[in-house]
């Protein structure tokens, strides 16, 4: 069992996750991001990165919408997410656009292995994992790189009015190493709670069906993000990846 005290901080962090999420899906809703893409990743980012996502978006986010860009265009002025965003937070916005995808990802194939465990088998589990979690980890992987893909083509595309082909390369140089980077420091965190802290805590591993792992993949959504940064800054600095 786990203790009282963690079962009650993951209740909670999950709630605060899902109303941070469903206020930025109110705001998106009601003031669309000038990148499409956008309206999705703000509330999915705000599940794991709560208030302070939610901070981030009252802050910045709001300089990006539909709204503000057309009324600079009135005045002849440029959109104010390209003047009035700092460096630093441009950057942000990228990893948090790489990470929607990630957690997006992540949740399908976990999900999917724990209600088809012979999809980790398909995965490597029994042939080249004795953990099952690994044969999941690759599953993640897959489904994360592609919807990492597909977010990145649609936010590359429209902005720089590429061809489909020209976009898949494009979406493809953007997001692969930050991915990784994003990958590394999740399953770092999620190895580290699943060998170390849950069984010290509990005496086992949280399953997927219990508000303990969730709550580990909140945390390990952050320090995904954190791994992420740093690529992040270099590929959005060399324009690799678009400023958002």
């Amino acid at each position: 069992m786990f203790p009282t005290w963690l079962h009650a901080i993951s209740i909670a962090a999950l709630l605060l996750g899902a109303a941070c999420s469903l206020l930025l899906s109110a705001q998106v809703i009601r003031h669309p991001q000038h990148m499409t893409v956008m309206n999705v990743v703000w509330p999915i980012s705000a599940l794991f990165g709560t208030v302070v996502v939610v901070w981030a978006y009252f802050s910045y986010g709001r300089l990006a919408t539909m709204e503000a860009h057309h009324d600079a265009k009135e005045r002849g002025e440029k959109p104010p997410n390209t003047t009035g965003m700092p460096f630093p937070v441009m950057v942000g916005k990228g990893a948090l656009h790489c990470g929607s995808g990630c957690l997006l990802g992540d949740v399908a194939a976990e999900w999917l292995a724990f209600v088809v465990p012979a999809v980790a088998v398909w995965f490597g589990w029994h042939s080249l994992f004795d953990e099952k979690m690994y044969a999941v980890w690759v599953l993640d992987f897959v489904f994360a790189y592609a919807l990492g893909i597909a977010f990145q083509y649609y936010a590359i595309v429209p902005m720089r009015g590429l061809s489909p082909g020209e976009g898949l390369v494009a979406a493809v140089k953007a997001d692969t190493v930050s991915l990784i980077a994003w990958q590394v420091g999740m399953y770092g965190f999620m190895a580290f709670a699943q060998f170390f802290l849950f069984p010290h805590w509990a005496g086992q591993r949280a399953p997927v069906n219990s508000v303990e792992f969730w709550f580990a993949m909140q945390v390990a959504m952050v320090a995904g993000f954190l791994t992420s940064y740093p690529v992040n800054w270099w590929l959005v600095g060399s324009g690799i990846k678009e400023r958002m």
